[in-house]
């Protein structure tokens, strides 16, 4: 019998797929969501407060934010001005405020004051895309309907060869397609950290990236 041939850069991504998955996940096998929260509205929060921040500065801004405001009702009761100066460190503090205060105020008026913990309701609420969607229900409710693709999934998604889709969507409908379901929700954040540790934007580390010759990307 032929020994199996070992897998490369030039096998079609079904192939190749399963074994970067299991390989990534090896490496970081404590990869999870990086936002500080303890219930759904501050996931909800930090999320929307982490489009174009790092989840550092996020971190210090909640980190006084949630003992100031603590259910949606809370982000209703005081001026947006206010919001906005609470918020600033993050960056596009007023696109923020007026997605936090109209998100809160759908919770308010639909669902009672508690994030719903369904895809298309969510999905109702300003400032709520697939991505942010997908990180409240897998972190804050347990469910999972997809994977999150934000710029570091997004970058790695293209560079490994798993879609050639620029659209966050039809990324998503790539990877689910080529992931089981059963590592969706831990694999987004596996991919997260590589694009962090690793796979920089500008300059990636390819001579140390343990998939590089996977990769159609790689520069090695």
């Amino acid at each position: 019998m032929a020994p199996k041939r070992a897998l490369t850069r030039d096998d079609p991504i079904e192939r190749r797929a399963p074994e970067i998955v299991r390989i990534l996940s090896q490496i970081y096998p404590d990869a999870k969501v990086a936002l500080n929260f303890s219930n759904p509205l501050e996931m909800l929060v930090a999320t929307i407060l982490s489009a174009q921040c790092t989840d550092e500065k996020v971190n210090e801004v909640t980190a006084e934010l949630f003992r100031k405001y603590r259910s949606a009702e809370d982000y209703l009761r005081v001026p947006e001005d206010e919001l906005k100066r609470d918020i600033k460190p993050t960056g596009f503090f007023n696109q923020k405020a007026a997605s936090i205060r109209e998100a809160c105020r759908r919770i308010v008026e639909a669902y009672g004051g508690e994030v719903p913990d369904a895809m298309e309701d969510l999905l109702t609420l300003r400032g709520v895309a697939r991505k942010t969607a997908n990180i409240v229900l897998g972190n804050a409710f347990g469910t999972v309907e997809g994977i999150a693709v934000d710029t570091h999934v997004k970058r790695l998604a293209n560079r490994l060869g798993f879609s050639e889709q620029k659209d966050p969507d039809k990324i998503e409908r790539d990877l689910m397609r080529l992931i089981p379901k059963d590592r969706w929700f831990r694999f987004t954040y596996v991919l997260i950290d590589h694009g962090r540790a690793i796979c920089h934007a500008r300059r990636p580390r390819c001579a140390d990236c343990p998939v590089n010759h996977l990769c159609p990307a790689s520069e090695v």
